[in-house]
């Protein structure tokens, strides 16, 4: 079937970050006053919050994705804070726009996604990210990449995380093609080859940004321009 589209995973694909230490500290700082009286200090949250929070993201392993607000609110309650979920959402909010600046693109990756449309290919992103659709939404139009898909599917918005079905077939469909017709591409093998195959997509690994090397046998590419060879 001939190439109508092609999917992308996000982070380690498209762009990648630094984390946000400074920009952190500073929103920490700053919403201290909403914890009540004798707040912790900035560097105590980011220990005590933030820190294990990273940890527990990393450890996410179930096919259900989590419901984020709720997720947010054990981490502040681990460390003994109770905050009503407006006051949550809003601290995220501020935590979410730090990781927004700390995003770069990879490189050429906005000049591919313009010659890829160029030729009449439809782009879009299919990536799991538990964090508010609406937040991710504001980053991917930050950095330019949300104007130039014709789909953006993160497992938030579903409720269902990679390499389950759900998502690869919400993409597809959001596209309007049939699953063979795509053409997938990521940075993880299970995630971004294995689950893209199994509901009949193409798919090959970018090496580019990726932090392990997949197995041999795993079509791979080494930049993300390099994809243009297989269309």
């Amino acid at each position: 079937m001939r190439t109508e589209a092609v999917l992308f995973d996000y982070g380690l694909t498209l762009v990648t970050f630094e984390y946000p230490t400074e920009a952190l500290m500073g929103v920490l700082e700053g919403v201290r006053p909403w914890l009540g009286d004798d707040p912790p200090t900035a560097e105590w949250l980011m220990f005590h919050v933030l820190h294990p929070l990273e940890e527990d993201l990393d450890g996410l392993a179930s096919e259900d994705e989590v419901d984020y607000l709720a997720f947010y609110r054990r981490a502040w309650l681990r460390a003994g804070l109770d905050l009503p979920d407006e006051v949550l959402y809003r601290i995220l909010d501020l935590e979410q726009s730090c990781w927004d600046a700390s995003v770069t693109v990879a490189p050429g990756a906005l000049d591919l996604l313009d010659r890829l449309r160029s030729r009449r290919l439809l782009t879009g992103i299919c990536s799991n990210a538990p964090f508010p659709p609406e937040m991710m939404a504001r980053q991917l139009k930050g950095n330019g990449i949300g104007e130039r898909m014709d789909a953006i599917v993160f497992s938030s918005a579903i409720g269902r995380r990679k390499p389950t079905p759900e998502p690869y077939l919400a993409a597809a469909a959001e596209l309007g093609v049939e699953p063979g017709s795509v053409l997938f591409v990521g940075d993880r093998p299970r995630e971004d080859y294995e689950g893209p195959l199994a509901v009949g997509m193409r798919a090959v690994v970018c090496t580019e940004l990726s932090r392990a090397q997949p197995a041999p046998g795993v079509p791979t590419i080494g930049w993300l321009v390099e994809l243009e060879d297989l269309l």
